[in-house]
Parts: structure tokens; sequence; C-alpha cells
């Protein structure tokens, strides 16, 4: 089974490209280390408060790569630097 989700995201503490950047990276990094899934960001690369980023998770069963998904979603939205504003996930 594989899952994908895409969040987006507004960062009010970023005040530049290079503020929004080094939040971004921060969390993709921590995530992919954290969490059995690949990270890309894939929208709003040029605006400064927003982002949508995209994570991807294989697993044997529908169950287990949303309990993935759920945990990664839990870790993302704990992040006080931003807020999520949207989640779209589909399976493949």
């Amino acid at each position: 089974m594989i899952l994908s989700m895409e969040c987006e995201f507004f960062i009010p503490t970023a005040h530049s490209l290079k503020d929004k950047r080094a939040v971004v990276k921060s969390m993709m990094t921590r995530t992919k280390q954290k969490f059995n899934v690949s990270a890309a960001e894939v929208d709003h690369q040029q605006v400064w408060q927003r982002t949508r980023l995209a994570f991807v998770t294989v697993s044997s069963s529908k169950e287990a790569a949303e309990r993935e998904m759920e945990h990664v979603l839990r870790f993302l939205e704990s992040n006080p630097s931003w807020e999520c504003m949207d989640i779209e996930k589909e399976y493949l």
C-alpha cells in the first residue's frame, strides 16, 4: 500500500525566504529521520510564508500506512513555528 499526503502550512514567523527555508528544511530532515517516509516541498517555493509539503510511505497494509502518516502529521503539527492549513491524502 502506498499512501501520499500533502500538507499546506502557513509560517507566520517567516519574514524572508531564508526564514521559511530554515523552518521547512529542519522539519523535513527531522521527519525523514524519525519516520519511514519520503518528503519534498512541492509548491510555494518562492513564497515566504507558505509551503506545501508532500510525504509518501509504502507499507504492507493500509492500516500501517495510515498509522505512519498519522504519526507524521502529529509531529508536524507539534511545531509552533507554523500552522497546518490543508491536508490531502491519496492511496495508490
